[in-house]
């Protein structure tokens, strides 16, 4: 993430929205995870417990209903036992002692005793569900038996519906206990669900370090506790790895989260006291303190530079940098706000210093910041518009100084700054994605004015944000078709700082170029890494030295040596060697007995418009057809 990125989340956008009490709808939001398990706790607990009350009074309501049903049963057996007593007794009394009992004395005593399908017998009735009593003589002999066939419609149709009442209560019971069971796992999913939350919230879920979130609110804890006399000063300390994509390449993303992991150990461990470390995002870490010591910013990033001191070791030995950037309140900014804006701020200018670097805040950064900020609005505008322009440097031949080539040169004057230097926009462009169509627009209109001259070739210079789009050998293919021009004419020139980054990859592409007809150049050899395998690997046709070595000519003892070794090199491998920066005509002489076959300079001409370039070219053209017969005439006068 980029640096102006962080501190745009940690500005206006995060550091207000935290700042703000959250409104109800958003603690919902943050909260839902927690909430939705704990209504669904609460309201399954709750049918629990209906339940079970339920099943309870259901359970005993049967068994009561049950022991009423069984105790009534008894009773109108008993009842039953007595009417026959009774009816017996009563016949007893009128007709004696009977043994026997014909039918219709027994239909008699059925009805009189209120009996279904009495019956006399001298052994005990055996069908299932008759009830029996026996009949004795005078002696106390028994001498036959009743039996009859009990009314228990009713009785049964109690003892069924309170089974069934009671095996309704065991099943709620049942019921009650899986939904307690669902309770209990609700309430598990809510306890885990809030350490989540609570986790997600406020911790990396990588490395546990604290996250943006809660550092900004510790941010503003040791604001408002400097405010009530805790520390005169509070520091907030970005920094930005460097080397992290290399180990990811190589190990995997696991391999790279168990580096950083390490990392954010080493780092947690050596800050000073009362420090707090925490995690942006992939690449970002930032650190808080405060104290009365006006330096606690530097000394924190000290601490934070001296965990990237040696190399972590997981697989292999990974040595990684960072480039810092530091803020300090009251100094730079009264809020978190504004400390993380200036934080990010100072972080941009250390990244644009290089690996390792660190910055302080300084209102020259913000400034400088606003500057960007206003030239890039500027430059998208000119590049729809195609307000730039493009000059031409003159390229010549060592040896008798003809105009071969140009170089073409691209120029922006704006309509309030004037002219701006293509080192300020080209990098500007290139950062912020408009490099490729900038380089369409250069690569256009260099073909285009390249028909003006038709004996001369033109050189363009190609940014490596060019090179690595996909579809740029087929731009300039086509442009190559439309122009008409002959592509021997057209030379590319591209810096080692392409070469480095994916070398397969750049020689597949030099090679499509090459294979188009193109000449390709490599432009300030002898800067950077100057690897002889470049030239052995890549197909070049010339070697640009460096401005650098030109100007050392004269003033530096071994500047001409380097030169001359430069160009026996390029020699030896069949390369035309180019001398950029040729000012003195001293600097022509000691290149041309170095063996430099072109040169390029304010001495032989400043870059020009291409209307400008017309009339050199035609003036260059009257003098040598001029000089041409006069020299002919001196050849054979002698």
């Amino acid at each position: 993430m980029s640096a102006v990125a962080a501190g745009r989340q940690w500005g206006a956008r995060r550091s207000q929205a935290a700042l703000r009490p959250a409104s109800p709808a958003g603690r919902q939001a943050d909260d839902g995870g927690a909430i939705a398990p704990a209504a669904r706790a609460r309201t399954v607990r709750g049918s629990a417990l209906s339940l079970v009350c339920l099943a309870a009074a259901l359970i005993a309501c049967a068994a009561i209903g049950l022991a009423v049903t069984q105790s009534n049963a008894r009773r109108f057996e008993i009842q039953r036992h007595a009417a026959l007593r009774k009816t017996l007794d009563g016949l007893h009394a009128v007709l004696g002692d009977i043994r026997r009992f014909d039918p219709l004395q027994l239909h008699l005593i059925a009805r009189w005793s209120g009996l279904n399908d009495l019956r006399f017998g001298t052994d005990p009735a055996v069908s299932s569900g008759r009830e029996v009593q026996s009949l004795q003589d005078g002696n106390g002999r028994i001498v036959g038996w009743f039996s009859w066939t009990p009314d228990l419609a009713l009785i049964r149709a109690m003892d069924w519906l309170w089974g069934l009442a009671g095996a309704i209560g065991i099943a709620l019971f049942g019921l009650a206990l899986a939904l307690e069971r669902t309770t209990w796992r609700l309430a598990h999913a809510l306890r885990r669900s809030q350490e989540l939350t609570r986790k997600l919230t406020s911790e990396d879920a990588l490395t546990g370090l604290p996250n943006q979130r809660v550092m900004l609110k510790n941010l503003d804890g040791m604001l408002g506790d400097r405010e009530r006399g805790g520390g005169r000063h509070v520091a907030l300390v970005l920094v930005d790895l460097d080397g992290l994509r290399e180990v990811n390449d190589t190990l995997g993303r696991d391999g790279g989260d168990d580096v950083l992991r390490a990392l954010a150990a080493r780092l947690q461990a050596g800050l000073p006291p009362g420090a707090l470390l925490g995690r942006f995002e992939d690449d970002e870490f930032a650190a808080i303190a405060r104290g009365d010591d006006a330096e606690i910013g530097t000394r924190l990033a000290a601490a934070l530079h001296a965990g990237f001191a040696e190399p972590i070791v997981i697989g292999q030995a990974w040595q990684l940098s960072a480039c810092i950037g530091i803020a300090r309140s009251p100094d730079d900014g009264a809020t978190s706000e504004e400390l993380a804006r200036r934080a990010a701020l100072a972080l941009r200018a250390a990244k644009q210093e290089g690996h390792g670097a660190v910055r302080r805040f300084a209102p020259q950064i913000e400034s400088e910041h606003a500057d960007r900020r206003f030239l890039l609005r500027e430059l998208k505008a000119a590049i729809a518009s195609e307000a730039f322009a493009l000059h031409y440097q003159p390229i010549v031949a060592a040896a008798g100084g003809a105009i071969i080539g140009v170089e073409a040169l691209l120029r922006w004057t704006h309509a309030s700054r004037g002219a701006i230097a293509p080192s300020t926009f080209i990098p500007l462009a290139e950062r912020h994605g408009l490099m490729n169509e900038l380089g369409a627009f250069v690569l256009r209109r260099a073909l285009s004015d390249a028909a003006r001259w038709p004996d001369l070739f033109v050189a363009v210079n190609l940014s490596p944000v060019q090179v690595r789009e996909p579809h740029f050998v087929a731009f300039v293919g086509e442009l190559i078709a439309q122009t008409g021009i002959e592509p021997s004419r057209v030379v590319l020139e591209v810096t080692e700082g392409i070469l480095i980054a994916d070398p397969q990859e750049m020689q597949a592409t030099l090679e499509a170029l090459r294979a188009l007809g193109l000449r390709l150049a490599l432009d300030d050899f002898g800067t950077g890494y100057s690897s002889l395998s470049y030239l052995q690997k890549f197909p070049f046709h010339r070697l640009k030295i460096d401005r650098a070595f030109v100007a050392a000519l004269g003033s530096i003892g071994n500047a001409g040596a380097i030169i001359h070794s430069i160009v026996t090199l390029g020699h030896a491998l069949g390369l035309i060697v180019l001398a950029e920066g040729v000012e003195t005509d001293q600097q022509r002489v000691l290149l041309r007995l170095a063996g430099v076959d072109e040169m390029q300079g304010f001495l032989f001409a400043k870059p020009r418009p291409a209307e400008a370039i017309d009339k050199i070219v035609r003036r260059f053209a009257t003098g040598r057809a001029a000089r041409e017969p006069a020299a002919a005439a001196t050849a054979a006068a002698s």
